[in-house]
């Protein structure tokens, strides 16, 4: 199993990077591209792409990243600018931040959740109902 322990900058080339099923990550992982990560990481993950926690995969980390797509384990919370993700068998401890959040029946969530969202016309106005 590799281990990195340290800062790392992924590439800028526009070119997805990946952290395979083998790796151990801890430390910061910062970077301009998108990242899909199999294996485990622990530390603090920034990117300004889309980041995808894998099925199988273990991040405990505050994660900031584009869109966010979580099938494996996180225990922290994420900032996105965009679309949060939480898939079918994803366990997420933390709170999830982005402009829209999904959670897929059957994936375990324990946090708060802060999006943007539309209210029902109903509700709209105060909330009174005649």
């Amino acid at each position: 199993m590799a281990q990195t322990r340290s800062a790392t900058r992924l590439n800028s080339d526009g070119r997805d990077a990946r952290i395979g099923s083998g790796a151990r990550i801890r430390g910061r992982i910062q970077g301009d591209g998108d990242l899909t990560i199999e294996g485990t990481v622990e530390g603090e993950i920034a990117v300004r792409g889309a980041l995808v926690i894998a099925e199988g995969a273990s991040v405990t980390s505050d994660v900031e990243a584009q869109e966010v797509t979580i099938a494996g384990a996180l225990e922290g919370n994420v900032n996105a600018s965009g679309q949060v993700r939480v898939a079918v068998g994803a366990r997420v401890h933390g709170d999830l931040r982005g402009k829209s959040v999904a959670i897929d029946e059957g994936a375990e969530y324990a946090g708060r959740l802060d999006c943007e969202f539309d209210l029902p016309p109903e509700l709209e106005g105060g909330g009174r109902r005649r």
